[in-house]
C-alpha cells in the first residue's frame, strides 16, 4: 500500500498560533500528532511510501521537520497553493496528487495529519484487507447536534448503506474521521470529479462510492481528536499529558505555580504567575499572570495580566 496523510489546511481559525506554521506540528505531548501518525505508517511493513499532501506555504515547514526527524519512507508532495483561497478541496487535491505521484496500481491510505485517535493504524489496516473494500473510521460522537459537522454514516450489517456530509438533520451519530482506505480499483477521483461532483469534502465521494458498491465501516471507541479549532487542540494536549505537566530543561520557572496540563517550552520564562492547561512557546515570557486554557507563541510577552482562553501570537506583547 501506499499512504497519504493530508497537511495542506492552513487552519484559519486557530490564527495566529497556525498563521506561520502548519497545526500538524504543534506540540502534543512530547511528540507532534502528525509524528504519532507516520511512526504507525513507518512501522507497518504493508505501507511502501508515505506521501506527505501539504501546500507550498507549508512545504519548507515540513521539509526540515522531517529532515531532521530521519525517514526512509516519506516523500513530499506539494500542491499548487499558497493561500486558503487558492485550495483545490481535499478530493480535488488527492486527484492531483495520484496524478502527480503515478499512483493508482496500489492500494491507498488517506489519513488526515490533524486526527489523534484511540486505534491503531495497523488493525485498520487488517480490517480494510479482510474485505478488500473501500473502508473508512468510524466514530459515535454520542451527540446530534456534534454529528451536524461531520460526515455522517448509517451501517446496515458490515455495510454502509447512506452518507450525508454534515447533514441538518443527522440520522445517527456514527461519523466518519477522515482516515480511508482504498482498493486500487476504487481510486476514481478524476472519474468522480469529471462528473461534475463536489471537490471539497471527501464524504462527498464516499456516499458516490456506497451508490456505487460496497464501503466498509470500521468502528472503534476511545479517543477521538480533530484538531481544528483552539479548544479541540487544549483538549488533545489534555488528553496526551493525562493531568501532568512538561517543562523543557532550558526553560524557566520561579515563584510559580504550574497546574495540570502545562507544556513549557525551550526557552521560555515564567516568573510570579499562575499557569493551567496551556501551551507556552518557546523564547516566550510571562510575568505577574494568571493564565489559563491558552496558547502562548514563541517570542511573546505576557506581564500583569490576566488571561483565559486566548491564543496569543508570535511576538505580540500583552500587558
Amino acid at each position: 500500500m501506499k499512504a497519504i496523510v493530508l497537511a495542506g489546511g492552513y487552519a484559519t481559525r486557530m490564527w495566529p498560533i497556525t498563521r506561520h506554521r502548519p497545526k500538524m506540528l504543534l506540540p502534543v505531548g512530547e511528540s507532534t500528532v502528525i509524528d504519532g501518525i507516520v511512526d504507525e505508517l513507518e512501522g507497518d511493513d504493508r505501507i511502501s511510501e508515505i506521501f506527505i499532501s501539504t501546500n507550498e506555504a507549508f512545504a519548507g515547514e515540513f521539509e526540515t521537520h522531517f529532515a531532521e526527524r530521519g525517514t526512509d519512507k516519506i516523500t513530499m508532495s506539494v500542491e499548487d497553493t499558497s493561500d486558503e483561497d487558492e485550495k483545490f478541496g481535499v478530493v480535488g487535491a488527492l486527484a492531483q496528487l495520484v496524478d502527480r505521484e503515478g499512483l493508482g496500481e496500489e492500494d491507498l491510505l488517506v489519513i488526515a495529519g490533524d486526527n489523534l485517535f484511540g486505534f491503531d493504524i495497523s488493525e485498520f489496516i487488517d480490517h480494510f484487507k479482510g474485505y478488500e473494500d473501500p473502508t473508512l473510521a468510524a466514530y459515535d460522537v454520542g451527540d446530534l447536534e456534534k454529528a451536524k459537522s461531520y460526515g455522517l454514516i448509517q451501517v446496515e450489517g458490515e455495510e454502509i448503506v447512506d452518507f450525508q456530509e454534515k447533514p441538518d438533520n443527522p440520522k445517527s451519530t456514527l461519523v466518519s474521521i477522515a482516515c480511508y482506505a482504498f482498493p486500487a480499483d476504487s481510486i476514481r477521483f478524476e472519474e468522480y470529479l469529471s462528473d461534475g461532483n463536489n471537490p471539497d469534502e471527501p464524504g462527498w465521494f464516499i456516499q458516490w462510492l456506497v451508490d456505487q458498491g460496497s464501503v466498509r465501516p470500521f468502528s472503534f471507541d476511545g479517543a477521538w481528536y480533530d484538531i481544528g479549532t483552539p479548544e479541540s487542540y487544549l483538549e488533545a494536549v489534555e488528553f496526551a499529558l493525562e493531568g501532568e505537566n512538561i517543562v523543557a530543561d532550558d526553560a524557566t520557572v520561579e515563584n510559580s505555580r504550574l497546574g495540570s496540563n502545562v507544556h513549557v517550552l525551550s526557552g521560555a520564562t515564567i516568573q510570579n504567575s499562575d499557569i493551567d492547561d496551556t501551551v507556552v512557546f518557546q523564547d516566550a515570557t510571562i510575568t505577574d499572570a494568571d493564565i489559563t486554557d491558552s496558547v502562548i507563541d514563541e517570542k511573546a510577552t505576557v506581564d500583569d495580566k490576566d488571561l483565559d482562553s486566548a491564543l496569543i501570537g508570535q511576538h505580540s506583547r500583552v500587558q
